[in-house]
């Protein structure tokens, strides 16, 4: 297949981070004073179904909008704190990829559920700070809508139409590929989503890991 992009979401698909997301939001159901076990638990199902999915979106859904900025910020602050103790990495093979992708002439971008700031800390802690990268905020919309994938396409210069490739590893990731009509949407296992919930999501295509989808693009 003869790609010009590859539009790749960050925590889970190109950066591991361990499960910081739900250990942080954790942190923030603390600092709203949720105790109770059970609304605990129906929280942290919600945030696993939603992964990769716009992080202030979901405090809105789970609090309310009243609620939702103190929740996001607690969230971000307790993210953030665990990226600084070196918490986040490039996952295995990730680099040689990018590497490899630049040879061909291939363009690549990231999109991410977190805010701009939180985003530019991962990136630098793995020293992506010069990659494109898009947030929910820069482009209006989060996942499962195709906003952050058509911005990244502007950020690189690309015509809309142009034939990319969408990789993730959940299923809001899958919807957004399909949703803004990419030639390719790859599922990965690398983080939150099986098999199972990709395809059924629009996954073309289910890898062990990112790595390997170099070898579907034209050489």
């Amino acid at each position: 297949m003869n790609v010009a992009a590859l539009i790749a979401d960050m925590a889970g698909t190109t950066i591991e981070d361990d499960g910081l997301v739900l250990g942080a939001f954790a942190d923030a159901l603390d600092a709203l004073g949720v105790d109770d076990e059970r609304d605990r638990q129906l929280a942290m199902d919600y945030v696993v179904e939603t992964m990769g999915r716009s992080k202030i979106d979901v405090f809105t859904n789970l609090f309310g909008e009243r609620q939702a900025s103190n929740a996001n910020d607690a969230f971000e602050v307790a993210y953030r704190r665990r990226v600084d103790d070196g918490g986040v990495r490039l996952l295995d093979g990730t680099d040689e990829l990018m590497a490899r992708l630049a040879d061909r002439g291939i363009a690549v971008a990231l999109t991410t559920g977190f805010s701009p700031a939180t985003r530019d800390a991962i990136l630098g802690a793995v020293g992506w700070s010069t990659m494109v990268a898009l947030s929910p905020a820069d482009v209006g919309r989060g996942r499962p809508f195709p906003d952050m994938i058509f911005g990244a396409l502007d950020r690189l210069g690309l015509d809309r139409t142009a034939s990319f490739c969408v990789a993730g590893d959940t299923a809001s990731d899958m919807e957004a590929g399909r949703a803004a009509g990419a030639a390719l949407v790859v599922g990965v296992l690398t983080g939150s989503d099986g098999t199972e919930r990709l395809v059924g999501a629009g996954a073309d295509v289910v890898l062990e890991r990112l790595s390997l989808v170099a070898e579907f693009f034209d050489a």
